[in-house]
């Protein structure tokens, strides 16, 4: 794709964006697309009971006009061990207040070091070194891999890792545009940008027909997210 600058032709630079269809990787699409990447998605089909977000991220996807949007399917389900992979309660809560500290049992073993991995081994055939995520370590439910050290840690590895890196043709960098912001300045953020939030899934465990609970960590801090804000939240909730 190229955009025009002044009478000339400029090639834009490729991005690889991952995409949940959840509230942040729409909003980090976005800003990939405003900084002037030319954004290629990639979403994953791992084995989560919510898989809902896979249409979601298809209809992101579409409201932003990504390049090329791929599905990969990998199981982490075969390995368990996260509420989201097993057969194994979501916490639930009344408010976002009751949200504890630790890890919770939403945490999929390594999940963002696998889609990372896999959106890098993506970046490099296509001559992107760019990689778009949409951690955050604020209002979070205490991921270990979404704090700003472990994305620092992954983009040394992938400079240590690639051919275009060693041999100093496409340095890699990660970007995390949302790792230090609260969910309702993500979402002032995002509203600034012209995403239209009513096209993502936020919910760990929604009913069958894709309506969010409200009461999983994922609900409960995007609730908070728009109350504070003043505006409704567009997704659907079980009534």
């Amino acid at each position: 794709m190229r955009c025009m600058v002044g009478n000339h032709e400029k090639e834009q630079r490729k991005a690889v964006v991952l995409l949940s269809g959840g509230l942040d990787s729409a909003t980090v699409l976005a800003i990939a697309r405003a900084e002037g990447f030319e954004p290629y998605a990639i979403t994953f089909r791992y084995g989560q009971r919510h898989a809902h977000e896979i249409a979601a991220a298809r209809s992101v996807a579409a409201s932003q006009h990504v390049f090329k949007h791929i599905v990969l399917d990998i199981d982490l389900a075969q390995f368990g061990g996260s509420a989201l992979t097993a057969d194994i309660a979501v916490p639930k809560h009344e408010t976002a207040d009751e949200i504890g500290p630790g890890i919770p049992l939403t945490y999929v073993p390594a999940r963002n070091t696998v889609f990372l991995s896999l959106a890098l081994a993506w970046s490099e055939t296509l001559s992107a070194g760019d990689i778009f995520v949409g951690v955050n370590a604020l209002d979070y439910s205490g991921y270990p891999d979404c704090r700003p050290e472990y994305i620092a840690a992954f983009e040394r590895m992938a400079n240590l890792a690639t051919k275009g890196a060693v041999e100093g043709t496409l340095p890699v960098s990660i970007h995390a545009p949302l790792v230090q912001l609260t969910k309702s300045q993500i979402i002032r953020r995002g509203l600034e940008l012209g995403v239209d939030y009513s096209h993502t899934s936020s919910c760990y465990d929604p009913s069958a027909d894709g309506a969010a609970c409200g009461h999983c960590d994922a609900c409960l801090l995007r609730l908070r997210g728009f109350a504070e804000l003043g505006i409704p939240d567009p997704a659907r909730y079980v009534k």
